[in-house]
């Protein structure tokens, strides 16, 4: 029987954040890899890439691997209950539940990092605290049957990591030199920790917009609940 692998498509999901770990997943053994979306219609990605599903929720079938992507349109995601009791219905029966970037956020808001480790991309890390995840900054964090992976190209890395936990290691291993990823980047502003102070403050800028919607999204997910307030009684006439 094939592992069945799924990948969640929305409108504005950060596309490497999908199609890296589809390279990755696809090109193992025995594996059926879906793209999961509402409908069956083409979803566009945050940059502009048509993406196809290939299975609706209502379609698919029980998955031993829920993989949530990121992007910009994770803030809309966050706040859909329908697609939320689906990442939960199917985290219920799936042998390894799983997420890269911001898609973290999503599970979170399925109430599935209480008390997990967990990363995302740097820019939303400390968001995980709200939801009572442990924010790790690493590349890919495992906690029981949880992966999660960083921002973006960390996608691959967190694949890799999974085909060996699926596969063995030297079928991940082959799989990484089939790809021939060897990454030698040309410069070293790959984190906030590297990146110069310059270019640090350029792409918060770019993400502050997002950013800002994000951060009023999780602040009303994880408020508690308003106290209820007894109904004024309804006076009565005075006898005559």
């Amino acid at each position: 029987m094939p592992v069945q692998i799924g990948l969640l498509a929305f409108p504005g999901v950060q596309q490497l954040d999908l199609t890296a770990p589809f390279e990755v997943f696809a090109s193992l053994p025995e594996t059926e890899v879906h793209v999961i979306a509402a409908r069956l219609e083409p979803v566009r990605s945050a940059t502009g890439l048509m993406l196809t599903p290939t299975l609706t929720c209502g379609s698919c079938p029980p998955l031993d691997v829920i993989c949530i992507p990121g992007g910009v349109g994770v803030n809309a995601l966050m706040q859909d209950e329908a697609m939320i009791a689906f990442v939960r219905h199917q985290a219920r029966g799936a042998r390894y539940v799983t997420s890269v970037c911001t898609g973290a956020l999503v599970l979170a808001a399925a109430g599935l990092l209480k008390g997990k480790r967990a990363t995302t991309h740097w820019a939303a890390l400390d968001l995980l605290a709200a939801f009572g995840a442990i924010p790790v900054a690493e590349r890919v964090v495992r906690d029981g049957n949880l992966f999660t992976g960083g921002g973006v190209t960390a996608g691959i890395d967190f694949a890799l990591t999974l085909a060996a936990e699926l596969m063995g290691r030297s079928v991940a291993e082959a799989t990484q030199l089939a790809l021939e990823y060897a990454p030698a980047p040309p410069f070293s502003s790959g984190t906030p920790q590297t990146a110069t102070p310059d270019v640090l403050a350029t792409a918060r800028a770019r993400l502050s917009g997002s950013r800002a919607e994000r951060e009023r999204i999780v602040a009303a997910i994880t408020a508690p609940p308003s106290p209820r307030t007894e109904p004024s009684p309804i006076p009565h006439p005075a006898p005559r």
